[in-house]
């Protein structure tokens, strides 16, 4: 972007008293079909600022791409070379929250899932452009994206014909086809010079500038750093990585982690599909991702090709020929800070569900959720999160994760799925969302020696939740109050520890946390998972208090009270307490769990009462919450 540009988009920010993040421009948004009419709503502006919807259905269908530029209803398909296909029952009209669908098979059918991606136009990011062909050699189209692009595709939408990418990671001279698994090849489809910050130069070609023919182009930018709060972050990139001769993973480092990767070899080898990874659909650490094919319109396949990391993502390099030349679109991961605790954290008893339905409803896509029965001293705590897919972890437990069949579908937009049908009624659920300053999740491989492990929490992480998922070891908490020297275990009631090895004596910072080389937190070759929070004024409090023997306020900066609290005494042996305002924090008796024992919810005490700006522990409540003296760590979630 020239800076020019840049100080205008910057100045018409400040203006306006807001940064503009990637959930305003871009979202993937997965739904079911219903055969009739619905709206989409993802939160993109499309009727004020243009931009692209494609959908793929998860099952055997078309691509679908249909842009504000050549109007709702106009549909071309990157899996063929078909000219445009109106259909008024498609993509029926686009609105400043996203789109509404009409019954059409191919974006709508009854009881299929669907996956859509919608690209905000925005300097920065994304453009669309169209123009009718005149055959001149060296014509000219003006774009808007503010920056040189990293790739632009081109389809023709009057005639049959291919889609022609060009990619700033091969010549100029080459291009690679969209709808085809051919690798780049030389031709002169975009007059053999790149797009430029202000124009595509076209040649004299019937496929890009035919006399009489229409065309649309789509632009993405790269590495344009003008989003986020300080107007600094990138959210796209456009590149091209090498294949390792030999090895497991090859990592490619984008200074961020990713939420949509789409990537092709660019040269002779396999695979050679085009593929679409997303965080919704399912990118797991340690198992099988969703992929589906922007060049085919088979069903969407699993297979562990790809992996998230909070710098960049891995590549499994047997999944490609060696020494392959592997060129990608990368889009940052949501990023934008919550305004109100709902929009990140859910707590509810669950539902009666059947098969493939909602058994915990969020209001957003939810990362983490753990849900025990309330009745119950024969159940433990169930846990599971977006990275790990399927496998469960037990708070009370110093188990490994197994797979278990239960609530562990991930792939929609409001809440908990599960693959059995079963009586959730009597279960307490509840839902986090990874949200800057908030709460973050980290999957990271050990290495037996002293290391640093990235996150994007975005600011020095309070308490730190820590387990190795492959085999039995402690679960282990840091709290920043105890110290780099301290850590608790969630599955005991042990007072604070104080090994040093376990965060090698080192505080965390705002973007990397340190482990020793403790098996609990960094054997090499382990499987850890690592769960962070952070106090976020308004929304979250990571605290301590010492106890009086009396009753206490504890002020978290809330305006209406905690709806989710838990506590654990440090100085000497103690529970974790678990409170909620579903189950009850009021005057009078509140039921409360124990997050380290499967034993049923205790509901005939009243420990704690309600308070507007946190909450209160009252005087009679009992050493593991009120001793005298005693030292208490806390987080709490408005």
């Amino acid at each position: 972007m020239s800076n020019s540009t840049r100080a205008m988009m910057m100045g018409a920010a400040g203006a306006a008293g807001d940064a503009l993040y990637v959930d305003e421009v871009f979202s993937t948004y997965l739904y079911d079909g219903n055969g009739s009419t619905q709206t989409i709503t993802n939160g993109i502006d499309l009727s004020g600022e243009g931009g692209l919807v494609w959908i793929k259905g998860r099952s055997v269908y078309n691509n679908i791409l249909v842009d504000t530029v050549r109007g709702a209803g106009n549909r071309l398909s990157s899996d063929n070379q078909d000219p445009n296909n109106f259909a008024s029952n498609s993509v029926s009209a686009f609105t400043s929250s996203g789109f509404t669908l009409g019954s059409n098979a191919a974006q709508n059918a009854g009881g299929q899932e669907y996956a859509s991606w919608t690209f905000r136009k925005a300097p920065g990011l994304f453009d669309v452009v169209t123009w009718t062909g005149n055959g001149v050699a060296g014509r000219t189209v003006s774009h808007n994206l503010g920056s040189t692009p990293g790739c632009v595709i081109i389809k023709c939408t009057s005639h049959s014909d291919n889609w022609y990418v060009q990619h700033r990671s091969i010549p100029a001279t080459q291009v690679l086809l969209l709808n085809d698994t051919t690798a780049a090849y030389t031709t002169d489809k975009f007059y053999n010079t790149y797009a430029s910050s202000t124009h595509i130069t076209l040649p004299a070609d019937t496929s890009t500038n035919g006399s009489g023919r229409t065309f649309v182009a789509y632009l993405f930018a790269h590495d344009d750093q003008s989003f986020g709060t300080g107007g600094n972050e990138s959210i796209i990139k456009c590149d091209l990585t090498t294949m390792p001769p030999s090895g497991t993973w090859h990592d490619v480092d984008l200074g961020w982690e990713p939420q949509w990767v789409l990537v092709k070899n660019s040269n002779a080898g396999f695979p050679t599909n085009w593929h679409i990874f997303d965080n919704m659909r399912g990118v797991v650490t340690g198992g099988n991702d969703k992929d589906l094919f922007p060049d085919s319109n088979s069903a969407e396949s699993s297979a562990d090709f790809i992996e998230f990391t909070p710098t960049g993502f891995r590549l499994m390099v047997g999944q490609f020929s060696t020494n392959q030349s592997v060129i990608y679109i990368a889009i940052r991961r949501p990023n934008k800070p919550p305004e109100a605790g709902t929009e990140v954290f859910s707590v509810g008893a669950g539902l009666n569900a059947g098969v493939n339905e909602k058994v915990f409803n969020s209001g957003f896509p939810v990362d983490l959720n753990f849900f025990k029965q309330k009745g119950s001293s024969a159940n433990s705590w169930y846990l599971f999160d977006r990275f790990r897919g399927a496998n469960s972890l037990s708070f009370d437990t110093a188990g490994a994760e197994s797979t278990l069949n239960y609530v562990d579908q991930f792939d929609h937009m409001d809440g908990i799925y599960t693959t059995n049908a079963f009586d959730y009624t009597a279960w307490i659920g509840y839902q986090c969302k990874r949200a800057p300053g908030f709460f973050d999740v980290v999957a990271y491989t050990g290495t037996g020696s002293a290391r640093t492990v990235n996150h994007n929490l975005g600011v020095v992480p309070e308490m730190m939740i820590v387990k190795r998922r492959n085999d039995v070891s402690d679960w282990l908490v840091y709290v920043s109050s105890l110290g780099n020297n301290a850590n608790l275990s969630i599955h005991r009631t042990d007072a604070v520890q104080t090994p040093s090895s376990q965060w090698n004596a080192t505080t965390p910072t705002a973007s990397v946390f340190s482990t020793g080389g403790a098996v609990a937190a960094n054997l090499s070759g382990s499987t850890y998972i690592a769960y962070l929070f952070a106090t976020l004024p308004g929304i979250s409090k990571v605290g301590s208090y010492t106890g009086t023997g009396n009753a206490i306020n504890v002020d978290c900066g809330f305006s209406a009270g905690a709806r989710f609290i838990l506590i654990k005494r440090t100085d000497s042996t103690g529970d974790w307490y678990v409170y909620d305002t579903v189950r009850g924090i009021v005057s009078g008796n509140d039921p409360y769990l124990l997050l380290n024992s499967s034993a049923a919810e205790v509901t005939n005490t009243d420990y704690i009462d309600p308070l507007s700006s946190g909450f209160t522990v009252t005087s009679s409540a009992p050493t593991g919450l009120n001793a005298s003296g005693g030292t208490y760590i806390f987080l709490a979630i408005a």
